[in-house]
């Protein structure tokens, strides 16, 4: 039988064995002209491509519409406007006045998404590590709520987005509970406040999981005799969490932190099926803001829209260095302490 099973394997084997030898031959040949950093090479070759492809073509391809004008979709049919479009989204009479800017809507986006970064990243942190710490200790079901924190995760932004507006809208879920307990309905994507908090409040919701499970494998990887030494000494928890704890989670956090950043500078798909930018501006975001001058707007301009999105990468990267530079500094304080 053990043969039979052998003659089998050897039959399906047969082929692939065969490619793989064909497929040996310009190897070996490639490896002896170009030796082994062309082979590293050779292997590195279609990764780059992809990202040349999907990466740096649209992103040169972005810088070139930003410097031309008009309503037409192709850039040959484009006029050269220099840095014409940037000029029109950063002239304002009175920057403290956003009505007087040429642009008010892209500075309203702005400011929307700064207030919505600094709420959201900042409860989204605190939530994380708490939410973390909690799933870091010996609880009944342990496994169950780590699933259940990380479930949201796996939703689409867009079905995310659906949800917790059937859950909010005028008619739903929650304001039919209000009803059944004899208390008035609530408009809450209606209301500038409330619909503001309800998109930072759904973002959290979707992004908790991923960014708990960051921190919950930092603090796993934490010595545990560090901790029975602080309790030996009689140590208190807010000491024990200010030294310990956060110091060593800090590679971790670091991670999370310019991670969510990022992902809240590009808000977009739960914010728009939730309130579409509503009411009136008030949860228009800088990506929404873009997508709706190059595509949804009926006097489009792909130039302006591309200009825009090349300020909004620029401020990523300076956001992503800073943050990167403060964690190198902190490294470095900690290795000579």
């Amino acid at each position: 039988m053990a043969q039979v099973g052998a003659w089998v394997g050897a039959v399906i084997t047969a082929p692939l064995r065969g490619f793989a030898r064909l497929l040996d031959v310009p190897l070996r040949v490639w490896q002896r002209l170009a030796g082994q950093n062309g082979m590293a090479a050779f292997f590195l070759l279609p990764n780059m491509a992809i990202f040349g492809i999907f990466v740096l073509f649209p992103l040169g391809l972005n810088i070139a519409y930003s410097l031309t004008s008009g309503g037409a979709l192709f850039l040959a049919d484009r006029n050269f406007a220099g840095l014409g479009q940037y000029q029109r989204l950063l002239t304002c009479a009175d920057y403290t006045n956003l009505l007087s800017c040429q642009e008010d809507q892209f500075w309203t986006a702005l400011g929307n998404t700064a207030l919505f970064v600094v709420v959201q990243v900042t409860a989204l942190i605190v939530l994380a590590t708490a939410t973390a710490l909690i799933l870091n200790r010996e609880l009944r079901a342990r496994s169950f709520w780590r699933a259940v924190f990380f479930f949201p995760v796996l939703l689409s932004p867009v079905v995310v987005g659906l949800i917790w507006r059937w859950i909010l809208d005028r008619n739903g879920v929650l304001n039919a509970g209000l009803v059944a307990v004899g208390l008035d309905p609530v408009n809450w994507l209606l209301d500038r406040n409330f619909a503001f908090a309800a998109a930072v409040g759904v973002t959290i919701w979707a992004h908790l999981g991923f960014f708990a499970l960051i921190l919950l494998a930092g603090l796993q990887a934490i010595p545990r005799d560090l901790y029975e030494a602080a309790e030996m000494d009689g140590t208190r928890p807010a000491r024990v969490f200010w030294r310990i704890t956060l110091p060593l989670l800090m590679p971790n956090m670091l991670v999370v932190i310019v991670l969510a950043l990022i992902r809240a500078v590009q808000v977009f798909d739960e914010a728009f099926v939730l309130t579409g930018g509503g009411p009136g501006t008030a949860t228009l975001f800088l990506t929404q803001y873009i997508y709706e001058v190059g595509f949804a707007s009926l006097l489009k301009n792909p130039g302006l829209a591309a200009a825009a999105s090349i300020l909004m990468g620029g401020v990523l990267v300076v956001l992503t260095l800073l943050q990167l530079a403060l964690g190198r500094r902190n490294e470095r304080k900690a290795k000579l302490k």
